[in-house]
C-alpha cells in the first residue's frame, strides 16, 4: 500500500512539473503575441505573428490576430493613399487659384484708382474684399498641404522671448483695429530651445490671428522659464465642446471670420513635429491655450 502511495506521488509530482512547464511555455507564448501585436500596430510591416509554443489554441489566437493585421493594414494603406491624393489635389488647386487672383487682385488695384462713382467704388471694394479673402482661404490651404508634407525641419538653437516679440509687433496694426491691448509677460532670462524659427514664428502667428478672431477686447500672453507659452483671452461666443474640436483639420465655429479651419491645425502639426505639445481649454468663458515647447 505505501509503495502504491510513493508512486502516486511521483506521478503527481511529474504532472506538476510538465503542467508548470506548460504554464511558462504558455505565458512566455502570450508574451510573444502581445509584443509582437504592439509593434506591428505601430510599424508598417509584413511579417506576422509567430510563437514558439505549439499550443493549438495559442497557434489559432496568433493565426486570427494575424487575419486582422492583415486587414488593418489595408485600411491603413488605403487611408494613407487616399489622405496623400486628398494633399496633392489641395497642392494644385490651390497654386492653380493663386495665378489668377494675384492677377484679379492687381486689376482691382488699379480700377480702385480710376475715376468712378460711389456705387462703382462701394462695388469695387466689395469685391477686392472676397477676393483678398478667396486668397487668404488659397494659402491656408497650400501652406496647410505643405506643413503636413513631414518634410524635415531646420533646427537650431532658438531665443524664444525674441521670437514671441517679433511676432506680437508684426500683429501690432492687427490688434489695434480690434482694439485689443494685449497683456504681455515674459522672463528677464533668455529662454533658449531647438526649435525651427519659422515653424515656431508661424505658430504664434496663428495663435495671434486666432486671439484677434475670438478675443473680445483683451489678450494675454506669457512665456514662462521652463518654455510654457499661454495666450489667454476673452472669448463669450464660444464654448467647451467647440474648444475641444478647434485643432481638427478644417472644423470653423460661426463665431469666427471666413476661414478654412487649418489655422490651428497647422498649429498643432508644427509644434508636436517640434517635439511640443499644445492644448487647448475653456475656463468661464475665456479661451486658453498652451504650448509646451520643452527643453
Amino acid at each position: 500500500m505505501e509503495g502504491w502511495l510513493w508512486a502516486l506521488s511521483g506521478i503527481l509530482a511529474v504532472m506538476v512539473v510538465l503542467l508548470c512547464v506548460k504554464i511558462h511555455w504558455m505565458h512566455k507564448a502570450a508574451d510573444e503575441i502581445r509584443e509582437a501585436f504592439a509593434e506591428r500596430l505601430t510599424t508598417d510591416t509584413n511579417t506576422l505573428i509567430s510563437i514558439s509554443s505549439n499550443d493549438r489554441f495559442l497557434k489559432q489566437l496568433a493565426d486570427g490576430l494575424n487575419i486582422e493585421l492583415r486587414q488593418l493594414r489595408s485600411q491603413r494603406r488605403r487611408f494613407w493613399q487616399g489622405d496623400r491624393e486628398l494633399k496633392e489635389a489641395i497642392t494644385n488647386i490651390s497654386h492653380d487659384l493663386r495665378t489668377p487672383l494675384t492677377a484679379i487682385l492687381g486689376y482691382l488695384d488699379l480700377l480702385s484708382g480710376e475715376e468712378t462713382s460711389p456705387d462703382a467704388k462701394r462695388y469695387l471694394s466689395i469685391m477686392k474684399n472676397r477676393a483678398d479673402m478667396l486668397k487668404q482661404l488659397t494659402e491656408e490651404l497650400f501652406d496647410y498641404s505643405m506643413v503636413t508634407s513631414h518634410e524635415g525641419m531646420n533646427k537650431e538653437e532658438v531665443v524664444v522671448n525674441r521670437v514671441l516679440e517679433e511676432s506680437i509687433a508684426a500683429f501690432y496694426t492687427q490688434l489695434c483695429e480690434k482694439k485689443i491691448t494685449p497683456s504681455i509677460f515674459l522672463p528677464e532670462e533668455k529662454v533658449v530651445r531647438c526649435l525651427d524659427r519659422a515653424a515656431l514664428s508661424r505658430v504664434f502667428a496663428n495663435l495671434l490671428h486666432n486671439a484677434v478672431k475670438y478675443s473680445k477686447g483683451d489678450l494675454e500672453i506669457r512665456l514662462l522659464e521652463d518654455g510654457k507659452v499661454i495666450f489667454f483671452n476673452d472669448a463669450p461666443e464660444l464654448d467647451a465642446v467647440q474648444v475641444g474640436r478647434l485643432f481638427d483639420r478644417f472644423y470653423t465655429v460661426e463665431a469666427a471670420d471666413h476661414g478654412t479651419g487649418l489655422g490651428l491645425s497647422i498649429t498643432r502639426t508644427l509644434v508636436e513635429r517640434m517635439g511640443g505639445k499644445i492644448d487647448a481649454r475653456y475656463e468661464k468663458g475665456r479661451l486658453k491655450i498652451e504650448i509646451w515647447l520643452g527643453k
